[in-house]
């Protein structure tokens, strides 16, 4: 997910700094099941230091060992991982390392990219047999520009490709700044997502308040931008004030989100619903069929920690197209 590699180059800027060398690893093929699917990646550096996971915790350690060799010749390899005989998910990993050094220019595109919110494509070029593999390496497809993820890396025709596309960064809206909006930033944050909290101007907040927020907005609801939100942003209404969600829904009417929940009961929501329609009479029949309220699903959630929990376990059935159901209840495999 393009979060996690967000990361990844988070924290090779930061070892960039510090003169040490880093490796990527990302799952190419996978015969079987895993715990992670194809398209998986993590950062190693010199020191020690791992970003991200292809696995539960297993696999890591014999990455950590086959990546000694790149830190001393800079040169990729591919390794395969069993872990029919090792692990519970009875499948055989095939990962890719590489050293990960792609340079400003790839760093100014990337940058630039995730503040356009739009998508990229990753290509994994390989060899299927394990040991040194000169001409295996990843590059990076902007829309009008391919990048290397090491430099002097170019492909070589013929070999094996993985590919993906990974869409902009899911984030989430929270408009309210209780105590249940901090909670509700702190989970989202943990996920991957980028959280953005709406306050009032005249509460007096800052973003340090909100664990894991990257951006505090305080914006009355006729001053919201509304162009943070598009197709990737789910939405969670919770200021405690029926008429500030009124007047902030009204902002909202005309926007396409993926997902729009409500905090409070049904019955708050009926009545919510109905002050929107007479201040709005065209308000668009798919927003008012869209809105989700009482916002989460139904496990007995009380705190707010656990409402968190509730509302993303929500979000996430809603943007997957999924209805809930005990995995031991799942026909089939878990992942699709």
């Amino acid at each position: 997910m393009l979060h996690e590699l967000k990361q990844i180059v988070l924290e090779y800027e930061k070892a960039r700094k510090t003169g040490k060398k880093t490796v990527l690893a990302t799952v190419v093929k996978l015969e079987g099941s895993s715990y992670r699917r194809p398209g998986v990646r993590m950062l190693l550096s010199e020191d020690g230091t791992m970003t991200g996971a292809v696995s539960g915790g297993c696999v890591e350690k014999e990455i950590w060992r086959q990546a000694q060799q790149l830190f001393k010749t800079a040169v990729p390899l591919m390794m395969t991982y069993d872990g029919r005989y090792r692990l519970g998910c009875e499948g055989i990993l095939y990962i890719l390392l590489e050293p990960f050094d792609p340079g400003e220019a790839f760093i100014r595109k990337f940058r630039q990219h995730l503040q356009q919110r739009k998508p990229l494509k990753i290509h994994c070029s390989y060899e299927s047999g394990e040991g040194i593999s000169t001409t295996s390496g990843t590059t990076v497809d902007f829309g009008n520009q391919q990048l290397p993820l090491r430099k002097g890396f170019e492909v070589v025709p013929g070999g094996h490709c993985f590919s993906q596309e990974l869409p902009p960064c899911f984030r989430l809206l929270i408009i309210g700044g209780e105590h249940d909006a901090v909670e509700l930033s702190r989970f989202a944050a943990s996920t991957g997502w980028e959280v953005f909290v709406v306050v009032n101007p005249m509460e007096e907040k800052s973003v340090s308040d909100f664990p894991g927020a990257e951006q505090l907005i305080p914006a009355i609801p006729e001053e919201l931008d509304v162009s943070v939100v598009d197709s990737r942003t789910a939405v969670v209404l919770m200021t405690h004030s029926f008429v500030k969600d009124l007047q902030y829904l009204i902002a909202l009417r005309n926007s396409q989100t993926a997902y729009f929940g409500l905090l409070g009961p049904s019955s708050r929501r009926e009545k919510l619903l109905g002050a929107l329609i007479e201040h709005e009479p065209d308000v668009a029949d798919h927003f008012m069929n869209h809105l989700r309220g009482p916002a989460g699903l139904n496990i007995g959630a009380e705190t707010p920690q656990e409402i968190a929990v509730s509302i993303l376990a929500e979000i996430l059935a809603v943007v997957r197209q999924q209805q809930p159901i005990p995995l031991k209840d799942k026909k089939g495999s878990i992942h699709h």
